[in-house]
């Protein structure tokens, strides 16, 4: 969020924070919803450099076209193995999972 913008809210009495602290999040916590949108983000980019539709994929993992927009989405009801398991379908390695896991998210400020 840009400066000016957070300045005019909290003129406003709004309060700017992370979702940590609005969710009342444990670093253990925190660090978890990370990895799994590593993960998802990560799903997606492949499935769409592969050109896949996300109902091509399903029928690759055996699974359906609404659970892959779950994955993506990083819906908590996805197991990771699920998630792990589709990745190495679209060729991710090891080492490719292992960058993921010890990545941090970007996430864009606008």
């Amino acid at each position: 969020m840009r400066e000016l913008k957070k300045r005019r809210l909290a003129a406003r009495g709004w309060r700017i924070g992370s979702a940590k602290e609005f969710l009342g999040l444990t670093t253990e916590e925190e660090s978890y919803i990370d990895l799994r949108l590593r993960l998802a983000e990560e799903l997606r980019k492949r499935r769409i450099r592969r050109k896949l539709t996300q109902a091509a994929l399903a029928k690759a993992v055996r699974s359906s076209q609404s659970r892959v927009a779950k994955m993506e989405a990083g819906d908590p009801t996805v197991t990771l193995d699920l998630l792990i398991r589709s990745l190495l379908v679209l060729g991710a390695s090891r080492s490719d999972l292992a960058k993921i896991i010890s990545s941090r998210r970007t996430v864009a400020v606008g």
